[in-house]
Protein backbone atom coordinates (compact mmCIF):
# COMPACT_ATOMS: atom_id res chain seq x y z
CA UNK A 1 0.00 0.00 0.00
CA UNK A 2 3.05 2.30 0.12
CA UNK A 3 4.86 2.81 -3.17
CA UNK A 4 7.98 4.48 -4.52
CA UNK A 5 7.39 7.87 -6.16
CA UNK A 6 6.39 7.50 -9.78
CA UNK A 7 7.99 10.86 -10.54
CA UNK A 8 11.10 11.60 -8.49
CA UNK A 9 11.82 15.27 -8.98
CA UNK A 10 14.60 17.03 -7.08
CA UNK A 11 15.10 20.73 -7.80
CA UNK A 12 17.22 23.68 -6.73
CA UNK A 13 15.85 26.37 -4.43
CA UNK A 14 14.73 28.62 -7.30
CA UNK A 15 12.28 25.94 -8.48
CA UNK A 16 11.34 24.58 -5.05
CA UNK A 17 7.67 24.34 -3.97
CA UNK A 18 8.30 22.90 -0.48
CA UNK A 19 7.68 25.45 2.32
CA UNK A 20 10.92 26.39 4.05
CA UNK A 21 9.49 25.55 7.50
CA UNK A 22 9.02 21.87 6.60
CA UNK A 23 11.26 19.25 8.21
CA UNK A 24 13.65 17.38 5.96
CA UNK A 25 16.15 14.56 6.17
CA UNK A 26 19.29 16.03 4.64
CA UNK A 27 22.24 14.13 3.20
CA UNK A 28 25.59 15.42 1.92
CA UNK A 29 28.07 13.23 0.07
CA UNK A 30 31.24 14.29 -1.73
CA UNK A 31 30.08 17.87 -2.13
CA UNK A 32 26.52 17.09 -3.26
CA UNK A 33 23.54 17.68 -0.94
CA UNK A 34 19.92 16.62 -1.13
CA UNK A 35 16.91 17.23 1.14
CA UNK A 36 13.94 14.89 1.53
CA UNK A 37 10.82 16.39 3.19
CA UNK A 38 9.58 14.13 5.96
CA UNK A 39 5.90 14.56 5.12
CA UNK A 40 6.74 13.13 1.68
CA UNK A 41 9.11 10.28 2.54
CA UNK A 42 6.94 9.47 5.56
CA UNK A 43 4.30 8.16 3.17
CA UNK A 44 6.68 6.30 0.84
CA UNK A 45 8.72 4.94 3.79
CA UNK A 46 11.68 4.63 1.42
CA UNK A 47 12.98 6.60 -1.53
CA UNK A 48 15.81 5.20 -3.59
CA UNK A 49 18.15 7.77 -5.07
CA UNK A 50 21.74 8.55 -6.01
CA UNK A 51 23.93 11.24 -4.40
CA UNK A 52 27.30 12.08 -5.93
CA UNK A 53 27.07 8.86 -7.89
CA UNK A 54 26.47 6.73 -4.80
CA UNK A 55 23.16 4.84 -4.48
CA UNK A 56 21.21 5.57 -1.30
CA UNK A 57 17.94 4.51 0.24
CA UNK A 58 16.32 7.27 2.30
CA UNK A 59 13.93 5.72 4.82
CA UNK A 60 11.40 6.99 7.34
CA UNK A 61 9.02 5.29 9.77
CA UNK A 62 6.27 7.64 10.95
CA UNK A 63 5.16 5.31 13.75
CA UNK A 64 8.66 5.46 15.28
CA UNK A 65 9.54 8.92 13.93
CA UNK A 66 12.84 7.54 12.69
CA UNK A 67 14.70 8.79 9.63
CA UNK A 68 17.65 6.75 8.41
CA UNK A 69 19.71 6.71 5.22
CA UNK A 70 21.51 3.58 4.06
CA UNK A 71 23.59 2.24 1.24
CA UNK A 72 21.47 -0.36 -0.60
CA UNK A 73 24.60 -2.21 -1.75
CA UNK A 74 24.72 -5.75 -0.34
CA UNK A 75 27.71 -7.97 -1.10
CA UNK A 76 28.69 -5.68 -3.95
CA UNK A 77 25.24 -5.60 -5.55
CA UNK A 78 22.77 -2.71 -5.50
CA UNK A 79 19.59 -4.13 -3.99
CA UNK A 80 15.96 -3.02 -4.20
CA UNK A 81 13.50 -3.24 -1.31
CA UNK A 82 9.79 -3.25 -0.65
CA UNK A 83 7.87 -2.51 2.53
CA UNK A 84 6.39 -5.69 3.98
CA UNK A 85 5.05 -4.59 7.37
CA UNK A 86 6.09 -3.62 10.89
CA UNK A 87 7.96 -5.25 13.75
CA UNK A 88 7.77 -3.60 17.17
CA UNK A 89 6.00 -0.79 15.31
CA UNK A 90 9.03 -0.26 13.07
CA UNK A 91 8.90 -0.51 9.28
CA UNK A 92 10.28 -3.70 7.79
CA UNK A 93 11.75 -4.00 4.28
CA UNK A 94 12.29 -7.10 2.15
CA UNK A 95 15.15 -7.24 -0.34
CA UNK A 96 14.34 -8.47 -3.82
CA UNK A 97 17.13 -11.04 -4.13
CA UNK A 98 17.21 -13.08 -0.92
CA UNK A 99 13.81 -12.00 0.54
CA UNK A 100 15.54 -11.22 3.83
CA UNK A 101 13.71 -8.76 6.12
CA UNK A 102 15.50 -5.58 7.18
CA UNK A 103 14.59 -3.33 10.10
CA UNK A 104 14.27 0.36 9.18
CA UNK A 105 15.56 1.80 12.45
CA UNK A 106 18.87 -0.09 12.41
CA UNK A 107 19.33 -1.43 8.88
CA UNK A 108 19.76 -4.90 10.36
CA UNK A 109 18.46 -8.05 8.67
CA UNK A 110 16.35 -9.84 11.28
CA UNK A 111 15.02 -12.73 9.19
CA UNK A 112 16.04 -14.66 6.09
CA UNK A 113 19.28 -15.71 4.44
CA UNK A 114 21.12 -12.51 5.44
CA UNK A 115 19.97 -12.43 9.06
CA UNK A 116 22.53 -10.66 11.24
CA UNK A 117 23.97 -8.49 8.49
CA UNK A 118 23.37 -4.74 8.41
CA UNK A 119 23.16 -2.06 5.76
CA UNK A 120 25.82 0.62 5.96
CA UNK A 121 24.27 3.77 7.41
CA UNK A 122 25.00 7.07 5.67
CA UNK A 123 25.10 10.16 7.93
CA UNK A 124 22.02 12.37 7.71
CA UNK A 125 20.47 15.22 9.66
CA UNK A 126 16.92 16.30 10.44
CA UNK A 127 16.08 20.00 10.45
CA UNK A 128 13.85 22.56 8.81
CA UNK A 129 14.47 23.10 5.12
CA UNK A 130 15.46 26.72 5.80
CA UNK A 131 18.23 25.56 8.18
CA UNK A 132 19.41 22.88 5.76
CA UNK A 133 19.64 25.39 2.91
CA UNK A 134 21.57 27.78 5.12
CA UNK A 135 24.17 25.04 5.52
CA UNK A 136 23.82 23.69 1.98
CA UNK A 137 22.59 26.47 -0.32
CA UNK A 138 23.07 24.40 -3.50
CA UNK A 139 21.10 21.43 -2.14
CA UNK A 140 18.47 19.79 -4.30
CA UNK A 141 15.05 19.28 -2.73
CA UNK A 142 12.65 16.40 -3.34
CA UNK A 143 9.29 17.65 -4.62
CA UNK A 144 5.90 15.99 -4.06
CA UNK A 145 4.80 13.45 -6.66
CA UNK A 146 1.36 14.63 -7.90
CA UNK A 147 0.21 10.99 -8.06
CA UNK A 148 0.39 10.76 -4.25
CA UNK A 149 -0.84 14.19 -3.16
CA UNK A 150 -3.84 12.75 -1.31
CA UNK A 151 -1.55 10.43 0.68
CA UNK A 152 0.78 13.32 1.52
CA UNK A 153 -2.20 15.33 2.75
CA UNK A 154 -2.90 12.63 5.36
CA UNK A 155 0.51 13.42 6.91
CA UNK A 156 -0.11 17.15 7.19
CA UNK A 157 0.85 18.17 10.72
CA UNK A 158 3.22 15.24 11.26
CA UNK A 159 6.21 17.59 11.43
CA UNK A 160 4.66 19.36 14.42
CA UNK A 161 3.27 16.22 16.05
CA UNK A 162 -0.33 17.41 15.65
CA UNK A 163 -1.42 14.77 13.16
CA UNK A 164 -4.71 13.08 14.07
CA UNK A 165 -3.37 9.51 13.92
CA UNK A 166 -2.78 8.07 17.39
CA UNK A 167 0.18 6.07 16.06
CA UNK A 168 1.92 9.17 14.76
CA UNK A 169 0.77 11.99 17.04
CA UNK A 170 3.12 13.45 19.63
CA UNK A 171 2.51 13.16 23.36
CA UNK A 172 3.27 16.65 24.65
CA UNK A 173 4.41 15.33 28.05
CA UNK A 174 7.87 13.97 28.78
CA UNK A 175 8.94 10.31 28.81
CA UNK A 176 5.59 9.06 27.54
CA UNK A 177 5.50 6.47 24.72
CA UNK A 178 4.85 9.14 22.10
CA UNK A 179 7.08 11.83 23.65
CA UNK A 180 9.91 13.09 21.48
CA UNK A 181 13.51 12.41 22.48
CA UNK A 182 16.90 12.94 20.90
CA UNK A 183 18.83 9.70 20.94
CA UNK A 184 22.63 9.36 20.91
CA UNK A 185 24.61 6.14 20.51
CA UNK A 186 28.27 6.39 21.56
CA UNK A 187 30.27 3.18 21.47
CA UNK A 188 28.15 0.77 23.55
CA UNK A 189 26.34 3.50 25.49
CA UNK A 190 23.02 4.91 24.36
CA UNK A 191 21.31 7.88 25.93
CA UNK A 192 18.04 9.75 25.41
CA UNK A 193 17.44 13.47 25.94
CA UNK A 194 13.95 14.84 26.53
CA UNK A 195 12.85 17.16 23.72
CA UNK A 196 10.86 19.35 26.13
CA UNK A 197 13.96 19.88 28.26
CA UNK A 198 16.01 20.77 25.22
CA UNK A 199 13.41 23.32 24.11
CA UNK A 200 13.36 24.82 27.59
CA UNK A 201 17.13 25.04 28.05
CA UNK A 202 18.14 25.53 24.37
CA UNK A 203 21.42 23.71 25.01
CA UNK A 204 22.36 20.55 26.90
CA UNK A 205 25.96 19.68 27.73
CA UNK A 206 26.80 16.12 28.71
CA UNK A 207 29.63 13.61 28.74
CA UNK A 208 29.61 10.09 27.34
CA UNK A 209 32.54 7.68 26.92
CA UNK A 210 35.18 9.47 24.83
CA UNK A 211 32.68 12.20 23.97
CA UNK A 212 31.92 15.64 25.34
CA UNK A 213 28.48 16.37 23.90
CA UNK A 214 26.57 19.54 23.13
CA UNK A 215 22.94 19.52 22.02
CA UNK A 216 21.57 22.76 20.60
CA UNK A 217 18.13 23.65 19.24
CA UNK A 218 17.71 26.65 16.98
CA UNK A 219 15.20 29.45 17.65
CA UNK A 220 12.79 27.76 15.19
CA UNK A 221 12.22 25.11 17.93
CA UNK A 222 12.65 22.37 15.34
CA UNK A 223 16.18 22.28 13.92
CA UNK A 224 18.60 20.65 16.33
CA UNK A 225 22.29 19.80 16.32
CA UNK A 226 24.56 17.45 18.22
CA UNK A 227 28.24 18.37 18.39
CA UNK A 228 31.44 17.28 20.02
CA UNK A 229 32.36 20.24 22.25
CA UNK A 230 36.02 19.31 22.40
CA UNK A 231 38.14 21.64 20.26
CA UNK A 232 41.92 21.35 19.97
CA UNK A 233 42.03 19.19 23.09
CA UNK A 234 39.97 21.65 25.13
CA UNK A 235 36.48 20.78 26.37
CA UNK A 236 34.31 23.83 25.90
CA UNK A 237 31.42 24.79 28.15
CA UNK A 238 28.59 26.69 26.51
CA UNK A 239 25.83 29.10 27.50
CA UNK A 240 23.22 31.18 25.74
CA UNK A 241 24.02 34.84 26.34
CA UNK A 242 21.97 37.65 24.78
CA UNK A 243 20.55 35.08 22.40
CA UNK A 244 24.02 33.97 21.25
CA UNK A 245 25.72 30.61 21.69
CA UNK A 246 28.89 31.45 23.64
CA UNK A 247 31.59 29.29 25.16
CA UNK A 248 32.56 30.15 28.74
CA UNK A 249 36.20 29.18 28.20
CA UNK A 250 37.08 31.98 25.78
CA UNK A 251 33.80 33.94 25.43
CA UNK A 252 33.85 33.17 21.72
CA UNK A 253 30.53 33.29 19.84
CA UNK A 254 29.32 30.39 17.69
CA UNK A 255 26.63 30.27 15.02
CA UNK A 256 23.83 27.75 14.51
CA UNK A 257 26.05 25.65 12.25
CA UNK A 258 28.63 25.08 14.99
CA UNK A 259 31.17 27.54 13.56
CA UNK A 260 32.91 30.12 15.71
CA UNK A 261 32.21 33.55 14.24
CA UNK A 262 33.70 35.84 16.86
CA UNK A 263 36.44 35.65 19.48
CA UNK A 264 39.61 33.72 20.21
CA UNK A 265 38.38 30.55 18.48
CA UNK A 266 37.09 32.26 15.33
CA UNK A 267 36.73 29.90 12.34
CA UNK A 268 36.92 26.77 14.48
CA UNK A 269 34.20 24.22 13.67
CA UNK A 270 32.45 21.86 16.08
CA UNK A 271 32.21 18.28 14.83
CA UNK A 272 28.73 16.94 14.14
CA UNK A 273 27.64 13.80 16.00
CA UNK A 274 25.00 11.38 14.79
CA UNK A 275 21.73 12.01 16.64
CA UNK A 276 18.09 11.25 15.94
CA UNK A 277 14.79 12.66 17.07
CA UNK A 278 12.23 9.91 17.60
CA UNK A 279 9.42 8.67 19.78
CA UNK A 280 10.52 7.54 23.23
CA UNK A 281 8.87 4.13 22.76
CA UNK A 282 11.01 3.53 19.66
CA UNK A 283 14.33 4.58 21.17
CA UNK A 284 13.61 2.56 24.32
CA UNK A 285 12.59 -0.54 22.35
CA UNK A 286 15.67 -0.64 20.16
CA UNK A 287 18.05 0.58 22.88
CA UNK A 288 16.75 -1.36 25.91
CA UNK A 289 19.77 -0.42 28.06
CA UNK A 290 19.49 3.27 27.24
CA UNK A 291 20.27 5.91 29.81
CA UNK A 292 18.01 8.94 30.30
CA UNK A 293 19.26 12.47 30.76
CA UNK A 294 17.27 14.05 33.58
Amino acid sequence: MFYQPKTKNLVALKDNKIPLDKLVVGVSLKGESKAYPIEIIGYHHQVQDTIAGEPVIVTYCTVCRTGRVYSPVINGKKETFRLVGMDHFNAMFEDNTTKSWWRQVSGEAVAGKLKGEALREIPSQQMRLSAWLRQNPSSLILQPDPAFQKQYDHLAGFDLGIISSGLEKRDSGSWKPKSWVVGIQQEKISKAYDWNKLLSERIISDSLPQLSLLLFVEPDNASFHAWNRKVDGQILNFRIENGKLTDSNTNSVWDADGRCIEGHLKDQQLTTISASQEFWHSWQTFHPATLQYK
